[in-house]
């Protein structure tokens, strides 16, 4: 048994007061429930801090717990230069949005009443309202009391049940990325759908339970396709524990290796959206509620490339089969930035633009992790923090407009930059932040990753890979190209006379904004926070891999002297 129980305690206190918050919700109020998930999500957020700190300071490479489990191994869980920056980005994207959550879900939930419709026809509630669990819930008095009473109950117990399946999706996705067992692992990945799924059929928008459905039959399929890999992974090793498939990862035979790494590659893919695995993205992300698609988003989807480094690149790495399809995964990755950018483009609708930006930038991670460079994957690595915190800002922006104007059409927008001063703002730094412009989080991301990308093509002298390089290039316009034009359309030009009345929301929405605002201009401009930890694992991980690129090293004169390039810090302090 471990003589610590941080991890343990931090990833399943959330699951464990999912009940409560539920309870509380429906008893006592939804400032209560609220308050409630965000203490269970503020503890477990702290609890991973106090293991975090000792690997990023260095005082210890791996921080891990291990419990004796059953015939599949030990259950355990793992902190590590690889595991922290998305277990942090995670914990902290999960306990904010919960506040954010409040007063956008009693908008949505007492919306979708039919007492409400009958009350408000303009969907316009909500403009700053901050009643506890009355707010959005329209106004009478006297023969009409016994519904408001009964109405006031529906709202507390359809907050109750978000809270809980929120708690629950919360703990999926933190015991996934902290799983040291492949079966675990897949356990946690399978109770990631679970809640999110009903989050999506109860609490969405449009056609839900049928795009719920979609989004629950696609991601189920890649487990089982990836679940698949996992056992013949396990059969073939001797065990399913990660140190035991590493160890004994050679006995894998050939002949079943490139079927493992398929099966491995297309049950993430799937998560992660990319090309051609992409069809439910737009779906789910689009109508589901804003909180939970400010967490599919940034969040979820990126737990695939977390997938891909762990079970894929570390775990197999000693077979050579990584340097052996890097090349088609950065292609993959390519086509998956070009196809999600062209699409946003051709967007109306706000959220659906913005899943299609998702879909856009998991190709900039893959990009990233196919370079065969140290510096290439470090930063598809720090992209999914980059893109973490960007993709929720405008999420968050999404769905303050929805809450204050009614609508979601950017044609129907204009000119709130005047109105909504502070979501202006804060939406701005998450568009810079998406766009990669210093100094921002984005930037240091993109400009690893790219430098990744040049690297190989100039050592190798490769055309396709510089022809890449090139394309991959055009594909950060048609980012900026997207972003930018709907800034544009919703913060500029003339505003239409129905919005005359609009303001920025309460402080529950524009605060939570502002947290992830100041999160990518720190660490703009102290990347080290996250960076040193992912290059020294990643260097790691890839010791002795001769056709792994390693970070170019400077001679006397600032030149990097394998490569031609300029000089880069290990760390990625600065561009050199």
């Amino acid at each position: 048994m471990a003589e610590s129980y941080f991890l343990l305690a931090a990833t399943f206190i959330p699951l464990l007061l999912a009940p409560v918050a539920y309870g509380i919700s429906r008893k006592a109020g939804i400032n209560a429930a609220t308050w409630i998930s965000f203490g269970a999500l503020a503890v477990s957020t702290g609890l991973l801090l106090i293991p975090a700190i000792g690997v990023y300071t260095g005082q210890q490479k791996v921080y891990a717990e291990s419990y004796k489990w059953s015939q599949f191994g030990d259950f355990g869980l793992r902190l590590d230069g690889l595991s922290l920056p998305f277990v942090l980005i995670i914990s902290v994207l999960c306990t904010v949005l919960v506040l954010y959550s409040k007063p956008y879900m009693v908008h949505k939930v007492s919306e979708d009443l039919p007492e409400h419709k009958a009350g408000h026809g303009d969907g316009s509630s909500a403009h700053g309202n901050d009643q506890g669990s009355h707010a959005g819930i329209p106004s009478v008095s006297g023969s009409q009391q016994l519904t408001v009473l009964e109405t006031d109950q529906r709202v507390k117990n359809q907050m109750g049940l978000y809270f809980s399946l929120y708690l629950a999706f919360s703990m999926g996705m933190l015991g996934t990325v902290l799983a040291t067992n492949l079966i675990e692992f897949y356990v946690f990945f399978e109770l990631m759908l679970v809640p999110s799924f009903f989050l999506i059929a109860f609490y969405g928008y449009g056609a839900r339970r049928r795009i719920a459905l979609m989004f629950f039959f696609w991601t189920h399929v890649g487990a089982v396709v990836l679940l698949l890999g996992l056992l013949a992974m396990g059969f073939f090793a001797g065990g399913f524990d990660f140190d035991t498939i590493r160890a004994n990862a050679a006995n894998i035979p050939a002949l079943w290796l490139p079927l493992i790494v398929f099966s491995l590659v297309m049950g993430l893919g799937v998560k992660l959206a990319a090309f051609l695995l992409h069809i439910w993205l737009p779906y789910a992300h689009a109508e589901a509620p804003t909180p939970v698609s400010a967490l599919l988003s940034p969040a979820m989807i990126g737990i695939g490339a977390y997938g891909l480094l762990r079970l894929w690149m570390e775990l197999l790495g000693g077979t050579g089969s990584y340097e052996q399809y890097s090349l088609y995964i950065n292609m993959w990755g390519l086509a998956t930035m070009i196809y999600g950018g062209a699409m946003a483009l051709m967007q109306d609708d706000i959220k659906r633009m913005l899943a299609y930006s998702s879909i856009s930038q998991m190709g900039y991670i893959l990009f990233g992790l196919g370079s065969e460079s140290i510096l290439g994957i470090s930063g598809g690595t720090m992209m999914y923090v980059t893109h973490g915190l960007g993709k929720a800002i405008l999420f968050m922006m999404a769905g303050s407009i929805i809450m204050q104007t009614g609508t979601r059409s950017m044609a129907k927008l204009g000119g709130l930059a005047g109105k909504m001063p502070y979501t202006a703002v804060l939406a701005m730094i998450g568009a810079l932040t998406i766009i990669g412009i210093p100094p921002t989080s984005g930037f240091m991301g993109e400009w690893i990753l790219f430098n990744g990308v040049l690297q190989t093509a100039t050592n190798h002298m490769d055309p396709l890979r510089t022809t890449m390089f090139a394309l991959g290039i055009l594909a950060t316009v048609l980012t900026s190209a997207y972003i930018l034009w709907m800034f544009k359309r919703i913060f500029f030009g003339k505003i239409p006379e129905e919005l005359a009345h609009v303001k920025d929301s309460n402080r529950y929405i524009t605060a939570t904004m502002a947290v992830f605002a100041a999160m990518t201009l720190i660490i703009g401009v102290l990347p080290d926070t996250f960076l040193s930890p992912i290059t020294d694992y990643i260097n790691g991980m890839f010791a002795g891999h001769g056709a792994v690129l390693p970070i170019p090293h400077a001679n006397a004169d600032g030149v990097a002297s394998d490569t031609g390039l300029q000089s880069f810090p290990p760390a990625g302090g600065g561009s050199g």
